[in-house]
């Protein structure tokens, strides 16, 4: 009888790359495959699943983010304020937002980076339906036609994102992690944020792009490593443990450290700039970049045709398109006027300003006698 030899190297690389074949199912274009054809949901129940996860999931973060601000506008109209983290509304706000980001995070387990990323935008078409509701805050045309688009978009994303079904384990991860063309990828984006850190902390320019760009290189390992940490623990509920390997925890920490440094960057943004700047450009840097650490890493759109590739990116331009329209100008309508209305005043019939402009060259200052008597005796508008 003779003996078995060792496996070497090679017969490692092999043993991955049949796993991998195993993992991946291609469907062919046949009868039964149209988007809206029963045999397509029937192939695509896990991925609708996730979609499912990814969408209920941001739309619970669209309540808990307007539950906080009902919190933080309740706290505002009180004689003796306190701080917002002693609010049972804003801890419950909290944990709704942890509710959804746990939704999100199972949606990357079940379904590519390239159909979860995108779905962001229902968060921000949620935000906006949720506070005309609640908040009593205005419907624009702009909103409606901003989540007629965001919604036509994430149909298409829906129907037209990569078919490819992927069972995330600890040998695929480390298969892809060593690839050539993320090895290359990665030395990119470490080039690129390297020298936009530098002109962040050096040259100190903090303009929006650079600061949303450094969020957006840190978002495609956060992207990454979360759909491999959420794979391997799915492909160890259903399959076979994954959480003895190193590889786990390796993805584990850089997860971590990735969202860590994201909050810094993003957090930095708002601070300088309207929130209805940092949104729109954050969901399209951020799903742009998932998108391609999806095609570069798991390699979701291999075999995909041209017309269906296409179609996927019109969709992801519709929702891009509509999460714009939702937050344009939205902070203006809520800027608070510089001056005491007298009409609110019982018994007054007049208006008019009794605390100067504020870039005026009178900002600060006591009117003299002769302003008195002008004011006393003057112009006069009537309500």
């Amino acid at each position: 009888m003779a003996a078995l030899a060792p496996a070497g190297p090679g017969d490692a690389a092999s043993a991955a790359l049949d796993e991998l074949s195993s993992n991946f199912t291609y469907w062919a274009p046949d009868a039964g495959n149209g988007s809206l054809s029963g045999e397509w949901y029937r192939r695509n129940q896990v991925h609708l699943f996730g979609v499912l996860l990814a969408i209920l999931g941001n739309f619970i973060i669209s309540i808990s983010l307007n539950i906080q601000k009902y919190s933080h506008l309740q706290l505002a109209q009180q004689e003796h304020s306190r701080p917002y983290f002693k609010s049972m509304i804003w801890w419950g706000g909290v944990f709704l937002m942890a509710v959804g980001e746990t939704g999100n995070f199972a949606a990357y387990g079940l379904a590519p980076i390239t159909l979860i990323a995108p779905l962001g935008c229902m968060s921000v078409a949620g935000s906006a339906i949720i506070s005309v509701m609640f908040l009593k805050e205005n419907l624009r045309a702009s909103d409606l036609l901003g989540m007629t688009l965001a919604f036509a978009g994430t149909y298409l994303l829906v129907n037209f994102a990569p078919n490819i079904t992927q069972a995330v384990s600890a040998r695929t991860v480390q298969y892809y992690i060593v690839g050539l063309q993320f090895l290359v990828y990665v030395i990119l984006e470490m080039l690129i944020f390297c020298i936009l850190l530098y002109f962040l902390k050096r040259k100190g320019m903090t303009h929006i792009v650079i600061l949303l760009t450094l969020v957006a290189l840190l978002a495609s390992l956060t992207v990454i490593s979360v759909k491999a940490v959420s794979g391997m623990i799915t492909f160890s509920v259903t399959n076979k443990m994954q959480l003895t390997y190193p590889i786990f925890y390796i993805m584990f920490i850089i997860m971590i450290a990735s969202c860590v440094f994201q909050v810094k960057f993003l957090n930095q943004a708002t601070k300088l700039y309207n929130t209805t700047a940092v949104v729109p450009v954050n969901h399209v840097f951020f799903t742009t970049s998932a998108i391609i650490a999806g095609i570069v890493f798991y390699q979701e759109f291999r075999g995909a045709a041209f017309l269906t590739v296409f179609i996927y990116f019109f969709g992801c331009f519709l929702s891009f398109l509509g999460v714009f329209l939702v937050t344009r100008n939205r902070e203006k309508e809520h800027l608070q006027q510089s001056y005491i209305d007298f009409g609110n005043i019982p018994g007054k019939q007049m208006l008019d300003k009794i605390q100067p402009d504020s870039n005026g060259l009178s900002y600060g200052t006591l009117p003299d006698g002769s302003d008195s008597t002008k004011s006393q005796s003057g112009e006069k508008k009537e309500v």
